[in-house]
């Protein structure tokens, strides 16, 4: 059954006879006029309203740092979509993490082209938080199988920040071209293109703008070990996530993950 987050009358056939929905879009980037605010805000927004009359519970994954005062527009409206999840009156569980460490992994190896200088947006020396997917897809599972999971937020990270230059590092030793230095995008030519975006909204404009703010804001995460393990829960469900390594690993990087469970 397909439905559209952004399209109200598509949601109720798509949840009918659901026992939790789990929510994972985001509007940074996609096909046709795909915003954050029409997503993850006003998107989500939707679905918990299905959600309540189909009598389902929601986990919301959102992202570490969600705050209405953040600077980057995606970190606002999933705040929003937090916000009106908690007053939804819905049973509800929220799973944010950091950025997915797989997915910069690969993004920064596509850049490499034929040189095998990956491009990295700035600077490339601000620390920053990486989860592994697989530990965060762990997390939601346990979430969705779990009731004891709601009215809590889960925030999932990996157990050291990492630079971007260094992500470039790990991308060219699975390509064979260490040694070699990654090519950079300036924050003059960032800061440019994020401006054009004032007057025509775009993919590209949120992209750089976003980057810029990877590149200068504190973007890091201190976790503490969480067990997913809760009373009452089999093993098989509900393993804990300390002591798993992670997958995003090369040949001289193993990261083994940290994730912490938070109570609002």
């Amino acid at each position: 059954m397909a439905g559209d987050v952004r399209d109200r009358n598509s949601l109720t056939p798509a949840v009918a006879g659901t026992r939790v929905v789990v929510s994972a879009v985001h509007g940074f980037a996609g096909p046709g006029r795909v915003t954050p605010a029409s997503v993850d805000r006003d998107g989500n927004a939707n679905l918990v309203d299905a959600a309540r009359a189909a009598g389902a519970a929601v986990v919301l994954m959102s992202v570490v740092g969600a705050s209405a005062e953040h600077p980057m527009d995606l970190f606002r409206m999933k705040a929003a979509a937090e916000d009106n999840l908690r007053r939804s009156g819905i049973p509800w569980t929220i799973v944010r993490s950091t950025a997915f460490a797989e997915l910069y992994v690969d993004l920064t190896r596509q850049t490499a082209g034929r040189s095998g200088r990956p491009l990295v947006f700035g600077r490339g020396e601000n620390p920053i938080n990486f989860a592994s997917v697989e530990e965060v897809a762990a997390a939601v599972e346990s979430a969705v199988n779990n009731d004891g999971f709601r009215g809590r937020v889960l925030e999932i990270g990996g157990p050291r920040n990492t630079t971007l230059n260094e992500i470039a590092g790990l991308a060219q030793q699975q390509l064979g071209s260490s040694g070699r230095r990654p090519r950079h995008v300036p924050r003059l030519v960032l800061r440019a293109l994020a401006a054009k975006g004032r007057l025509a909204p775009s993919t590209v404009a949120r992209q750089a703008q976003a980057a810029l703010i990877m590149d200068t804001t504190d973007m890091t995460f201190h976790a503490e070990p969480l067990d997913l393990s809760l009373p009452g829960s089999t093993s098989a469900q509900h393993a804990g996530l300390q002591g798993r390594a992670s997958p995003w690993q090369t040949a001289s990087t193993l990261l083994p993950s940290r994730s912490r469970m938070n109570t609002p």
